[in-house]
């Protein structure tokens, strides 16, 4: 039995901070009594010897006061307490204290608190005390360093994680120090330049023209640890790199080697000559692909299929977004994944009402929670993030932007949330953009814990009801094209390729595109994106379907 009693002591009448507190500790596990505002020493201490009294051995019991008035009686209030809550601290009971800094300050000169809070502390670092976990690092040891243990020691809170790379490795260490200082993230994502991703095995190939393109530009290994060891400071935050986009079992040793990569980050049809960021042809990508992601499942390192925000981005139907989600994880299952990351992109056409943004991911997650089964052997874990095409320039809509997702987002509880920052519009994140994009989504993260359940809302469900029935039929027939003898369709790269090739799987950005058809048209129909025919009528996927075959 853990039982926590707060009050705002003497004459203090300021109890939100006490209240937070108390709503951190019931998320933590403890039981929770609010003494109210104001309240006199001899009644917290006459509440606490009462709760003590009935307590057995092994519980605890923890009183919190608070104090935000003048320093100089907040101090003699407080030397009053210690004195006479003597016996209780003797007993075992644990106190704790909140104030503002010149008052916290003084408390920490009577030396009778366990824990003093000032009011700068992160949620995150009141839960973890209140979890019994430290709030401050001390060595690496102090924060979990693979992914599935970080997650469960930051419950409720998800995974903070954002992309970083500047164009130089100077001041991508720097940035990457700065950041792990701030504690600002849970895992920075490196951003490398695209001759890193394609040309670290083939210098030959590289061209200096193009040197810090889209990221840092990593040219050996002890630039990968370069930057590892400028993140084992502050919260020793986590890394990982995308997967590359060729020598992928190669770039896959290196990574786990040196940056002790968190997860394998790849795509299912994308990162090839059809979007002009690899060099392979559509199925031998996918075939690729599938063999990175038998790797990792080997070594029990998680997996997350950056898929079907790339179909988004291209303005493809909320359908084929669902159905390219549905067979990233299948894939994944397929070839050996135990912990698949699933991710989804919200506002991606940028267009996309919240409603129905929320009824897409909904019908995603159910077709892919589907795939859990039997229990344990497929585990799949939620990361949400904001669409990459969708913040505006203007920086103080940006920002209203990145609360506002983000507060829609944690609706679906996400186990890690991808932070794209308010500056994306207009430049590649800084440190300190990072720092502050950081600070206004766990704000919005704070207050979306007590939300109301706005997937149950009537038009989401509606929405998420219909895409589902829609997505099992376009996943009918892309089984329907397989050639004779393929036993898995789902998972066969032919299969899939020619699925592209046809236009069961398509967007209206492929148009003229080598390996896809590009024919269909789209259009937003009440917040929704749908396939449209020329006239801007919308198509059931059973009639799209019917035409295309």
């Amino acid at each position: 039995m853990k039982i926590v009693i707060a009050a705002a002591l003497g004459e203090c009448v300021h109890v939100a901070g006490v209240s937070n507190f108390l709503r951190l500790a019931e998320l933590a596990g403890w039981e929770t009594q609010f003494l109210g505002p104001a309240v006199p020493i001899e009644r917290v201490l006459e509440v606490a010897q009462g709760l003590r009294a009935a307590q057995k051995p092994g519980d605890e019991l923890l009183v919190g006061v608070s104090y935000r008035l003048t320093p100089e009686t907040g101090e003699r209030l407080l030397g009053q307490f210690a004195e006479a809550a003597a016996d209780l601290y003797e007993s075992g009971v644990r106190f704790a204290f909140a104030g503002t800094p010149p008052v916290a300050e003084r408390a920490e000169k009577i030396a009778f608190f366990e824990k003093i809070f000032d009011g700068s502390e992160s949620p995150e670092q009141v839960l973890a005390y209140l979890k019994g976990q430290p709030a401050q690092a001390i060595s690496e040891t102090d924060y979990p360093q693979a992914t599935i243990a970080r997650i469960a020691w930051k419950a409720p809170y998800p995974l903070l994680r954002h992309h970083f790379g500047l164009p130089t490795m100077a001041a991508s260490i720097a940035g990457i120090q700065q950041i792990a200082d701030a504690q600002a993230l849970d895992l920075i994502s490196l951003g490398t330049d695209q001759d890193a991703q394609e040309n670290f095995f083939h210098p030959e190939r590289q061209d200096p023209r193009r040197t810090g393109a889209g990221g840092v530009p990593v040219r050996t290994p002890d630039d990968f640890r370069a930057l590892y060891a400028a993140s084992r400071r502050g919260n020793f935050p986590l890394l990982r790199a995308y997967s590359g986009t060729d020598d992928f079992i190669r770039y896959a040793e290196l990574l786990t080697e040196t940056i002790h990569n968190a997860w394998c980050a790849i795509p299912l049809f994308w990162f090839n000559r059809m979007d002009g960021r690899g060099p392979w042809d559509l199925a031998g990508s996918i075939r690729e692909h599938q063999k990175v992601m038998a790797w990792y499942g080997e070594r029990d390192i998680p997996v997350e299929l950056n898929e079907p925000h790339h179909w988004g981005m291209r303005d493809a139907p909320d359908v084929v977004f669902v159905v390219a989600g549905f067979l990233s994880a299948y894939n994944a299952k397929a070839f050996g994944v135990k912990d698949y990351i699933a991710q989804m992109m919200f506002n991606s056409p940028p267009g996309t009402g919240d409603a129905m943004d929320l009824a897409k991911m909904l019908a995603l997650l159910e077709l892919v929670d589907g795939l859990a089964d039997p229990p344990g052997e497929f585990r799949v874990w939620r990361q949400t993030r904001i669409g990459l095409l969708s913040h505006p320039l203007d920086p103080s809509a940006a920002r209203g932007h990145l609360a506002a997702s983000t507060y829609l987002q944690m609706a679906l509880k996400p186990h890690i949330y991808h932070i794209v920052g308010h500056t994306e519009a207009h430049h590649a994140a800084t440190a300190e953009d990072v720092i502050e994009a950081s600070a206004i989504a766990r704000r919005a993260i704070t207050n979306a814990l007590g939300a109301p359940d706005m997937t149950s809302a009537p038009e989401v469900q509606e929405r998420k009801e219909a895409l589902v029935l829609e997505a099992k039929t376009l996943l009918d027939a892309i089984r329907a094209i397989a050639a004779p003898g393929v036993a898995d369709p789902w998972a066969d790269p032919h299969t899939l390729a020619d699925a592209v090739r046809r236009g069961l799987l398509d967007a209206p950005q492929l148009r003229n595109n080598p390996f896809a058809r590009g024919a269909i048209r789209t259009q937003i129909v009440r917040g929704a994106c749908v396939a449209v025919d020329d006239h801007g009528h919308a198509l059931s996927e059973e009639v799209r379907l019917s035409q295309l075959i």
